[in-house]
C-alpha cells in the first residue's frame, strides 16, 4: 500500500496539467465557427472543381435559354414554311384542275372542229355540181359495240352527189369480219338466206341515214364491218367502204 501511494504521489508520479477552464459558450462559438469554415471551404472546392471541368450552372442556364429561345425561332420558321407548302400545294391543285379543265376544253373544241368539218363535207356534197353526174357517197360510217357482249351497233348516212336527177333507189348489203375461238368468221347482213332485206333498202334523193344493230356470239370479236351500196338492178356494188369497230 504504501508503495502504491508513493508511486501515485512521489516524485514517480504521473504528471499533471492545470489549465484554466474555458466557458462553453465559447467553446460553442469555436465549434460553429469551424463548422462554417469548412462548409465555406467545401463550397469554394465545389465551384473550384465545376470551373476546373469546364461546368459553370451561370452558363449552363444562358446556353439553356439560348436553346430554347432558338429553338422557338425554328418552330415559328417551321410553322411558316409549312404554311407556305400548304398554299403552294393549293395552287398547284388550282393549276392542275385548270390544266384538266383546258384539256377538256381542247377535246372537245377538236370533237366539235371535227364535227363542223364533217358538217361541211356533208352539206357541200349536197350542193348540185352543174355538169358532173350523180353519184353516191358514204359518209360517217361507224360501228361500235354495244353495252351488252356480242351486241354492235352502225351507222352511216348516204348522201347523192352531182346533178340529181331523179331518186337514188338501191339496198345495202354489210360484210362483217370477226374472232372467235382464234378463227376468222365471215358473216353478211342481211343473211344469204333473206332475199328481201327489206330493212336495207335505199330510196333517196338527197340523203338517207342507215341505222342498225347486230348480234354476234359473247365470245366473238368484231374487227371491221364493210358496207357494199347496190344501185338498182346491179348485181356489182357501186360503192364500198370498210369501218373498224370500236
Amino acid at each position: 500500500m504504501i508503495k502504491k501511494l508513493k508511486r501515485m504521489f512521489g516524485i514517480s508520479a504521473p504528471r499533471m496539467a492545470v489549465r484554466a477552464a474555458i466557458p462553453w459558450y465559447w467553446r460553442w462559438a469555436g465549434l460553429l465557427t469551424l463548422a462554417l469554415a469548412i462548409l465555406l471551404l467545401v463550397r469554394v472546392t465545389y465551384d473550384f472543381g465545376k470551373k476546373f471541368a469546364g461546368f459553370d450552372q451561370g452558363e449552363a442556364n444562358q446556353e439553356v435559354q439560348r436553346l430554347a429561345e432558338s429553338n422557338a425561332k425554328m418552330q415559328h420558321e417551321l410553322a411558316q414554311l409549312r404554311g407556305q407548302l400548304a398554299q403552294s400545294e393549293r395552287q398547284l391543285q388550282m393549276q392542275d384542275a385548270t390544266y384538266v379543265d383546258l384539256v377538256k376544253q381542247m377535246k372537245a373544241l377538236t370533237a366539235e372542229n371535227a364535227a363542223l368539218k364533217e358538217d361541211l363535207a356533208f352539206f357541200q356534197t349536197l350542193m348540185p355540181s352543174r355538169g358532173k353526174d350523180g353519184g353516191v357517197a358514204i359518209n360517217r360510217f361507224l360501228v361500235q359495240n354495244d353495252a351488252q357482249p356480242g351486241e354492235y351497233r352502225y351507222r352511216l348516212l348516204l348522201t347523192q352527189t352531182g346533178k340529181r336527177g331523179k331518186d337514188f333507189r338501191g339496198n345495202l348489203k354489210f360484210v362483217v369480219n370477226l374472232q372467235q375461238d382464234s378463227k376468222e368468221v365471215v358473216m353478211t347482213l342481211p343473211a344469204e338466206d333473206d332475199k328481201e332485206g327489206e330493212g336495207f333498202k335505199l330510196n333517196f334523193r338527197f340523203y338517207q341515214r342507215i341505222e342498225g344493230a347486230f348480234r354476234v356470239a359473247p365470245d366473238a370479236v368484231v374487227k371491221s364491218m364493210q358496207v357494199r351500196v347496190f344501185e338498182e338492178g346491179s348485181s356489182e356494188p357501186s360503192l364500198t367502204q370498210t369501218a373498224n369497230a370500236t
